[in-house]
């Protein structure tokens, strides 16, 4: 039996809701016409967002552009219950509904159109590799919340975030550009420019291509390596896709994307470790540094991140049903180099300070992690019906993993790189063997998931329905672990290569079942338990581990409990969307620290429980034509309901990491004539983000007898612009406060002295953009 602990305030939130119950809201109806149903594509059919049994958020393509929504921070900021930690550029971990504890396998799935986006472990760092895809024609962003492990399978333990592009328009020619530049307050200038356009060929085919370019001004500066605003980001890539519909029965889509992400050194500044303020000084000199956000690197930090997705889709309708074939292949890059000389601070000196010019020593690590994704899936649907709907379909993945990371010396004073090798007396008879590595770490990983699912609504009148669904899943792991170098017998381990084979295999079954009833045709109330899962997988061994380091970690799984309702005004002139939820989650996935012959060593393993609870709201208020404002509010109380293992700074009680308490977004927009066919709009936001938690950190926690708390933030954007004909302008102020919001904060032990790594939001940000269409 679960125990509902729900709070007064969670209770109070949505109480609050039901009282407008039979005024109630189509979730986000501000992005059409009052006019027009908003038509999604989340339990993978189309259907219109009144009759979707579950919780979801859809951000359209205008709300992005009107909003200068351009990066996965900005339009996370639209949705109740989803929130970011970014360490950088190129590095996202997508939290939904509070579902985190660390590590690096996902908790929420990504997709794009049919595509499933990024690793589904984490042996290919697939948690903090979600996918910051450039919004640029974007059709809309559907956001599902709660587990979606019948549909969507495995790592949708959260939820699911869909990227759905425009799809090519038979018989019309269209073509859209825009540029812009801004300026961040204490950085640097930035710029871009995009453009699409639609090619019909012919009468049965069409061709969409988009481009983009963005470059973000820095606003770190770097000390050690004497550079300002450090941190400037370069966006590049675009999409193509071919739509051939021979007949209204028969299609085929084919897509692809490109992207690429060049970071330079880190978004992140060296903090006080309790308040996170700017550490003020320099750790090597003394010399103060002010107000300024630096970070102390001697080698160049650099995030390089490259998408490429592939797909292939046929749509045949059947007439007794619709047959659904999606097909597709990805491939995501990431090559980073960081300096560690802090996190291994004497290694360098110890081990390589006779190695060419005299002075001091650091380490650089520089790591390459690449995926590559095969999936296939096939779904028969039946037509809409009045009695009964179903849908049944079956998926296949395969996936190749790879970290490889080595550990290679540089002069701290001159940033020249020196030579790995060493030569010790480990060779027959102790004569002196030659290593040209100080340490080569590799893991390949081979993922396969095989699963059937299908679902089922069932009408039972005109106003009440039930749906369900199942889905069973095999997966199938394979590693291959290499370790070499000198630091291997160094720490006590035999020369030579260290290889490791592991293997896992499980089974999994999880399903949803969700009734609705429909108060009017503009208000209902559903209710859905669903389950989801995350697989588990081989465990990294590292140098020296021993017998008792665990082989593998195991899966974990998550039971939903939500109640919500949805309706709107017969004029649509206000709307509300509500949800109370209650997440019970069990052997938790969490980073597990052993203690091996090399100290110390965190890896996978599992906890026992957690739960979240809350309440998300949405209210959309449309006073006069032209005029929206649209409130969202999510409150989240997500807490451990044991302790983790030994060493890893988890207790019962304590908050999941970033999952802040309670999170608002609040948005107004008027757009009004001003004659001769042209337009003026002016509009802003609010946001609040209460305080939060870190990840868990027993290091930090021994030192300072708490964990590493980051406060909350403001934050409030105005635009302001005008259309006339084909062209438009639009002038943007984000965070006019100049609010430092953090987004992620840690690595205690990995910076110079006791400071610690923060990452903020972008400070103030002017800017203006232009386009144009025809």
């Amino acid at each position: 039996m679960h125990r509902f602990d729900l709070s007064a305030r969670t209770l109070l939130a949505l109480s609050t809701a039901a009282g407008a119950l039979m005024l109630a809201s189509t979730a986000r109806a501000q992005e059409v016409a009052p006019d027009e149903e908003i038509v999604v594509t989340a339990q993978k059919r189309e259907q219109t967002l009144q009759d979707i049994p579950q919780s979801i958020s859809v951000v359209s393509a205008q709300r992005l552009e009107r909003q200068q929504a351009t990066n996965f921070v900005d339009y996370a900021a639209l949705v109740p219950g989803l929130s970011l930690q970014q360490a950088t550029p190129g590095e996202t971990r997508v939290v939904l509904r509070g579902i985190n504890t660390g590590g690096a396998s996902p908790t929420t799935a990504i997709y794009i159109d049919e595509t499933p986006f990024g690793a589904s472990t984490g042996q290919s760092n697939g948690a903090v590799l979600a996918g910051d895809i450039d919004p640029f024609d974007l059709e809309r962003v559907e956001v599902l919340r709660g587990p979606q492990g019948t549909l969507y399978g495995a790592n949708s333990l959260g939820g699911v975030v869909r990227f759905i592009t425009v799809a090519p328009r038979i018989g019309e020619f269209e073509g859209r550009a825009r540029a812009g530049v801004e300026t961040v307050t204490g950085g640097d200038m930035g710029w871009d420019a995009n453009g699409v356009v639609n090619l019909p060929l012919g009468s049965i085919a069409a061709l969409r291509a988009s481009g983009f370019y963005r470059e973000q001004g820095g606003f770190i500066d770097t000390l050690g390596i004497d550079r300002k605003d450090a941190n400037d980001v370069t966006s590049y890539g675009g999409r193509a896709s071919l739509l051939i519909k021979p007949s209204d029965t028969f299609s085929v889509r084919l897509t692809a994307l490109a992207q690429n992400i060049r970071a330079n050194s880190r978004a992140a500044y060296d903090a006080d470790p309790v308040t996170l303020e700017p550490a003020g000084i320099d750790p090597e000199t003394g010399a103060p540094t002010g107000d300024r956000l630096v970070r102390t690197q001697y080698y160049p930090d650099q995030n390089d991140v490259d998408y490429r997705n592939y797909n292939g889709t046929i749509d045949w309708d059947l007439g007794f049903a619709s047959l659904v074939s999606a097909t597709s292949y990805s491939e995501t890059v990431q090559q980073e180099v960081t300096d560690a000389s802090y996190e291994l601070a004497g290694i360098g000196d110890v081990f390589f300070g006779d190695v060419g010019t005299p002075g001091p020593r650091g380490i650089t690590l520089p790591a390459r992690v690449s995926s590559k994704k095969f999936t296939q899936e096939v779904r028969l649907a039946s037509p809409s019906s009045t009695t009964l709907e179903w849908l049944v379909g079956g998926y296949y993945t395969r996936e190749e993993g790879l970290i490889s990371q080595r550990y290679l010396p540089f002069a701290l004073d001159t940033g020249e790189s020196l030579d790995p090798s060493l030569t010790l007396p480990l060779g027959p008879g102790g004569a002196d063997a030659v290593f040209p590595e100080f340490l080569r770490a590799e893991l390949g990983s081979v993922y396969r998931e095989y699963a059937g699912f299908g679902s089922a609504t069932l009408h039972l009148g005109p106003r009440f329905d039930i749906t369900a669904g199942a889905r069973y899943s095999h997966n199938e792991q394979r590693t291959r672990q290499l370790l070499d170098g000198s630091l291997l017998p160094l720490s006590g381990g035999a020369a030579g290569p260290e290889i490791t084979n592991g293997r896992s295999s499980e089974d999994v079954f999880t399903w949803s079942v969700s009734p609705r009833f429909e108060f009017s045709d503009h208000a209902s109330i559903y209710a859905r338990v669903a389950k989801g899962y995350r697989p588990g997988g081989p465990n990294v061994v590292p140098p020296g581990a021993g017998d008792r380091f665990p082989g593998f970690f195991e899966a974990d799984t998550l039971i939903s409990y939500e109640v919500g309702i949805r309706g709107e005004t017969e004029d649509r002139s206000f709307a509300l969307d509500a949800s109370l939820y209650y997440l019970d989650w069990k052997n938790i996935q969490v980073l597990v620290v052993y203690q091996t012959g090399i100290g110390p060593v965190g890896a996978d393993g599992n906890g026992d429980s957690a739960r979240s609870q809350g309440a998300e709201v949405t209210a959309t208020l449309r006073p006069t034509r032209g005029f929206d404002v649209v409130l969202n509010v999510a409150h989240n109380d997500a807490t451990l309901r044991e302790d983790l293992p030994e060493g890893n700074g988890g207790f019962a009680g304590d908050r999941l990491p970033y999952a802040p308490e309670w999170t608002a977004n609040l948005s107004a927009d008027y757009e009004w004539s001003v004659g001769n066919g042209a337009t003026a709009f002016v509009g802003g936001n609010v946001r609040l983000v209460s305080a939060q938690e870190a990840d868990f950190d027993d290091s930090y926690r021994t030192t300072f007898g708490r964990r590493l708390g980051i406060e909350g933030y403001a934050t409030a954007d105005l635009r302001v612009g005008a259309r006339f004909g084909a062209f438009n302008v639009t002038a943007f102020a984000k965070n006019l406060g100049n609010s430092r919001g953090i987004i992620n904060a840690g690595g205690f032990g990995t910076r110079p002295g006791s400071l610690v790594s923060a990452s903020p939001i972008r400070p103030r940000t002017l800017g203006v953009t232009l386009g144009a269409g025809f």
